[in-house]
């Protein structure tokens, strides 16, 4: 009995004081438009422990009770340095002021990271530098920039990249978390992501984290601007084949914040004068990016964002003959288009201060159409036939997604990731359509054909996973 009294004696101080731990947290954002930034490095100094702040700027750092140096760093601003007497729970939001960042001498030194993590093969571009690259005409492209990095090769003149031998068609492609299934107009020539709507840029080459699911090739996140929640703000600029602008601002300041931006080509408009008057061209494509995020409370806060864009290529010609004996007028129209739609809900919700929520709903859609038409009326001694032909054919994908992912972070040496996932995919990947008609002076001998050909039918496939990293 008294060796068990002994023992308890001398365990009951060290569970006193492991349970002596208290947790600092927050979130971090950007001072001059409230923009939350990812990848901050959350320092103590006299621990040697940090971690590094999630995809929506939440940070959790759990220490033993004390006074600690705590320091917040990130490229491109000044670090702060906080002195905190850790004696409970405390929540702190940082934000960073770039306009008071300087840079004084500059040494390069060998040392190890500051915080260690488990992820390889993930390169994260900022956006800033992104612009700065040579671009084709004038177009600032992500894509462009991603086939730089080391392991990544592409094809000449087109925006899919090869990434350790897989295929452009085996890379993830997320925007907000949602699949963009085709990256690229013109046939490849510009990607879909317009750099001024565009916060971040990560590309995982190998070692897929569980919660994509697992992936062939590669994993490219591609993050939309939250909006600035301080002042408005507004961008337009006009290039040799399109014109662009955004424009953002506060609803409620350092509450609710909205962006749209939108670009457009217009090859057509260009080429119009040179053309006959008898044929019209339609050639362009256009992105529109728009996201709204409003914050319930300091726990809660809230994201609806979309992207739609298209390509479009049209060509409408028309003739006519006319003699004494005969009247004859045809007509011929093409139309070819593609492009994507995705929309994003979010809600990010804080349980405690080591726990942190994502709930996503998500739709995503692409598709391709091809429309065909010839008529032709002909007129002599009074009789007219007509001859009219239109032939259609879609393809697509459709999907209805919802997620939720939580962010458990117990202590500075382990970070745990968990959740579930759900998508409906719908495809539809060739619907024909025919229709015939021929108008005879003789009624009797008149022909119609209208119908639908779908060889392969609608296929509806259920995905759903449960990951835990």
């Amino acid at each position: 009995m008294k060796k068990i009294i002994l023992l308890l004696l001398l365990f009951i101080p060290s569970i006193f004081y492991a349970q002596e731990k208290f947790t600092l947290s927050g979130f971090v954002s950007d001072k001059n438009n409230g923009e939350n930034i990812i990848g901050v490095n959350i320092f103590c100094k006299e621990l040697k422990q940090g971690v590094v702040s999630n995809t929506y700027g939440f940070y959790s750092l759990t220490l033993p009770a004390g006074n600690y140096e705590i320091s917040f760093s990130y490229i491109g601003y000044k670090t702060q340095i906080y002195n905190l007497n850790l004696e409970k729970d405390i929540q702190k939001n940082i934000a960073f002021d770039i306009t008071s960042f300087s840079v004084g001498e500059v040494q390069v030194r060998a040392k190890a990271n500051i915080v260690e993590k488990t992820e390889t093969s993930v390169i994260e571009v900022p956006i800033e530098q992104i612009k700065t690259i040579p671009a084709l005409l004038g177009e600032v492209d992500i894509i462009k920039a991603i086939q730089l990095l080391p392991g990544v090769q592409s094809s000449e003149g087109t925006s899919g990249f090869y990434v350790r031998g897989g295929g452009p068609d085996q890379n993830l492609i997320l925007l907000d978390g949602v699949p963009v299934y085709n990256a690229s107009h013109l046939g490849g020539i510009f990607s879909v992501f317009n750099a001024d709507a565009i916060k971040s840029v990560r590309l995982t080459k190998g070692g897929f984290p569980a919660r994509f699911g697992g992936r062939l090739s590669s994993v490219l996140q591609i993050d939309m601007k939250e909006g600035n929640s301080k002042e408005f703000k507004g961008d337009a600029s006009i290039g040799l084949i399109s014109s662009k602008f955004t424009f953002e601002g506060p609803i409620i300041k350092d509450k609710t914040s909205f962006i749209i931006s939108a670009r457009r080509t217009y090859l057509d408009l260009i080429v119009a004068p040179f053309l006959p008057n008898t044929t019209d061209l339609t050639l362009y494509f256009y992105d529109l990016n728009a996201k709204i995020n409003h914050k319930i409370s300091k726990k809660d806060r809230i994201y609806l964002s979309a992207y739609s864009g298209k390509d479009k290529l049209g060509v409408d010609f028309s003739e006519s003959f006319v003699n004494q004996i005969t009247n004859e007028q045809s007509s011929l129209n093409f139309e070819l288009g593609y492009g994507n739609l995705t929309s994003t809900i979010r809600w990010n919700h804080l349980f405690s201060d080591k726990l942190f929520s994502n709930t996503t709903l998500t739709y995503s859609r692409y598709s391709f159409n091809t429309d065909f038409g010839v008529n032709s009326t002909y007129t002599t001694n009074n009789e007219t036939e007509i001859w009219d032909v239109n032939f259609g054919y879609l393809s697509g994908i459709e999907d209805l997604g919802a997620r939720i992912d939580f962010d458990f972070i117990p202590n500075p040496n382990h970070e745990i990731k968990f959740g579930t996932s759900y998508t409906n995919h719908n495809f539809f990947p060739g619907e024909t359509t025919l229709s015939i008609n021929e108008t005879l002076p003789d009624t009797s001998q008149n022909f119609s054909l209208d119908t639908t050909l779908n060889f392969s039918g609608n296929t509806i496939a259920d995905e759903l996973y449960f990951y835990v990293e």
